[in-house]
């Protein structure tokens, strides 16, 4: 068998990493927000718990990133992308970061996400 005959990419409740990344995300209004940069996993629990959105810029440079808890995305399969309840400004004034500035991903950064967008953080 060949490898890639055994890659499944989607089921009805699965979805691969790749799949994901690149995906558009949309506020409730229909507005494109960005996209789907990457996301991180706990390495402990196996949940995700952000989305790292890519924001701005043109063909990746100048582009900024912005990590949304996961559970603030919903898929929108009429839009084939993620919606979040955030507009565009609050988005751009949220945590952030340029590319080779990764923040320290630790309890006080998740605090400060979570808290930044409303959502109880429970790790």
């Amino acid at each position: 068998m060949k490898p890639d005959e055994t890659n499944i990419d989607e089921t009805h409740r699965l979805i691969a990493s790749n799949k994901v990344e690149g995906t558009a995300v949309y506020n409730r209004q229909g507005e494109k927000l960005g996209s789907v940069y990457n996301f991180m996993v706990d390495k402990r629990s196996g949940q995700v718990q952000y989305a790292v959105m890519s924001f701005g810029g043109i063909l990746g440079m100048g582009d900024s990133y912005h990590p949304l808890p996961w559970n603030a995305l919903t898929y929108d399969t009429r839009q084939e992308g993620y919606v979040v309840d955030i507009d565009k400004q609050r988005l751009q004034d949220g945590p952030s970061y340029k590319s080779g500035q990764e923040p320290r991903y630790d309890r006080a950064y998740d605090r400060e996400v979570y808290g930044y967008y409303h959502i109880p953080y429970t790790m």
